[in-house]
């Protein structure tokens, strides 16, 4: 059985823990860790998305970010980030090589499998930007049906547009695009 820590409107632990299914159940907040495979190609920033596995309790068969998942009781994000990387897809991350991004709150109650879901979390998102050969990723199969490559920014776009496809939370747009105008920024300093 999973537990979570019940977090304040800050996403600090407030003491008190929560089952997995009581806090969708009931939408008691918690966090989550999310981590954004980005790289450049021919000068275009693209994201690695994953495609839900179909037995997920929530949005089954839909690409999303490409690893993502809750904080234990007890755990930091980091850390989290770095399990759940090699949980879904088999890269063994070391923490210099996770960089923090930020943090946005995902809120929404949508029914899945004949039952109600709903969620209060805050995500806290996490960069990973090594190489990746998806051809060499191990996917967890109960998790992960496939991987692919996506251009970032027509992603974005197309997320806005196409729920049927995509799942990703714009939140996470928005914090990886002030990640990346902060990486530029940097690089013209």
């Amino acid at each position: 059985m999973e537990i979570f820590d019940i977090i304040d409107e800050n996403g600090n632990p407030t003491g008190k823990t929560v089952t997995r299914e009581k806090a969708h159940t009931d939408g008691i907040p918690h966090r989550t860790a999310h981590i954004w495979i980005i790289r450049k190609k021919d000068g275009r920033v693209q994201v690695l998305l994953q495609k839900r596995s179909m037995n997920k309790d929530s949005f089954p068969g839909k690409f999303d970010t490409s690893s993502a998942g809750h904080i234990q009781a007890g755990d930091e994000p980091q850390e989290s980030a770095i399990r759940e990387l090699h949980e879904e897809l088999g890269i063994q991350a070391s923490p210099d090589q996770l960089e923090f991004a930020g943090t946005f709150p995902i809120s929404f109650e949508k029914e899945f499998h004949g039952k109600m879901f709903r969620d209060e979390e805050i995500a806290f998102v996490y960069i990973y930007d090594q190489p990746v050969d998806i051809s060499k990723l191990v996917l967890q199969k109960e998790e992960v049906e496939a991987v692919e490559w996506f251009d970032f920014e027509e992603t974005c776009e197309e997320c806005r547009k196409n729920r049927d496809k995509f799942c990703v939370p714009s939140g996470g747009f928005e914090v990886v695009k002030k990640y990346l105008e902060r990486q530029n920024q940097q690089i013209k300093e």
